[in-house]
């Protein structure tokens, strides 16, 4: 009834692939001793440059190994033909299931439909696609809830319901960036007093970040505060308030150890964090139960609500994962 392990032909054609990856730039790493009874699970993240996409690589593939399978670890950087290309080299390879974080609502659905009649099934986690009844499932952070709850600490917490300020914006293509721009809007559009001067995409990244709030800043001086889509667009953009010498109030979206440890220093001022060690570790185990058993989620899609992190709880936090704040490295006392 179930897939068989990919075996020793498997694993010689494993390390050809892993030889192969690497010499393209790829992140792919896998176990190609003998396997025991598990299964090939393929964990497909957009980049490491993000913390957030390298932190649901290895936690999801550590879950993985741990409980009998191998993991092959590869990376699309949010290319919909890569994407597609590590999912045919999976299909191959006789994998048993996917663990994706994708590279694009609609572009996915496809790729997700190619898999699943191959007999692999895919776990997503952290973006959704367009359609449903072709992953198994589809495990997401409450987005709109977090973006609620930080666009309320921003508006009514920092900002004082008043004065100017600058959103940064995701990647047009990925369906959170929306979700959580709309979330920011149902809160602070009905403020009147404060007003929206920019809005520009940063497309998730640090540098484009940086680039972006230094443009913006010049044609509007009198900025109070930066609300960004993600942490990583944060820091640029605290960066660049740093370097202009100005005093504004940033805020992010992720939870990433870096913002924590940011906001640890009063630079960053609030982020949302998104449960990313439960969404890995629960898709490793719903893969693990496929593999065994057969068996998948009765519900397809579930959302996990957030938390607002600040000053007074950030230390709380460690890897998208409670931890006991007097050992929590990250934030050192003082």
């Amino acid at each position: 009834m179930f897939k068989k392990n990919v075996g020793l032909r498997g694993a010689i054609v494993l390390s050809a692939v892993l030889a192969l990856t690497a010499s393209q730039g790829l992140v792919a790493a896998a176990q190609d001793d003998e396997m025991a009874d598990g299964g090939l699970v393929c964990v497909i993240v957009p980049g490491l440059s993000n913390p957030f996409f390298a932190s649901i690589l290895n936690i999801a593939s550590d879950k993985v190994e741990e409980l009998g399978h191998t993991a092959l670890r590869l990376v699309h950087d949010d290319k919909p033909d890569v994407q597609f290309q590590h999912i045919e080299t999976c299909i191959q390879l006789g994998a048993n299931a996917l663990i994706l974080d994708n590279a694009g609502a609609d572009a996915t659905v496809s790729a997700v439909q190619t898999a699943k009649e191959a007999g692999i099934e895919s776990f997503l986690l952290d973006r959704e696609i367009t359609e449903s009844g072709v992953a198994a499932s589809q495990l997401t952070s409450n987005n709109n809830q977090g973006a609620v709850a930080l666009a309320e600490y921003f508006a009514f917490e920092l900002m004082g319901e008043e004065g100017n300020y600058i959103e940064l914006t995701g990647r047009d293509t990925d369906t959170n960036a929306h979700v959580r721009s709309d979330g920011y809007h149902s809160v602070l559009d009905a403020i009147p007093g404060m007003t929206m001067v920019g809005q520009q995409t940063a497309n998730w990244s640090q540098t484009e970040g940086f680039d972006v709030t230094q443009q913006l800043l010049q044609s509007n001086p009198d900025v109070k505060g930066i609300i960004a889509g993600n942490d990583t667009m944060a820091l640029g953009a605290q960066a660049a308030v740093e370097e202009a010498g100005l005093d504004i109030i940033v805020v992010g979206f992720d939870g990433s150890d870096e913002a924590i440890q940011s906001i640890h220093q009063g630079a960053l001022k609030a982020t949302s964090l998104q449960p990313l060690a439960t969404m890995a570790v629960s898709s490793a185990e719903m893969a693990d139960a496929w593999i065994r058993e057969g068996t998948l989620p009765e519900v397809e899609k579930n959302a996990i609500d957030m938390v607002l992190l600040t000053p007074d709880n950030a230390c709380e936090y460690y890897q998208y994962a409670p931890v006991d704040p007097a050992s929590n490295t990250n934030c050192p006392a003082g």
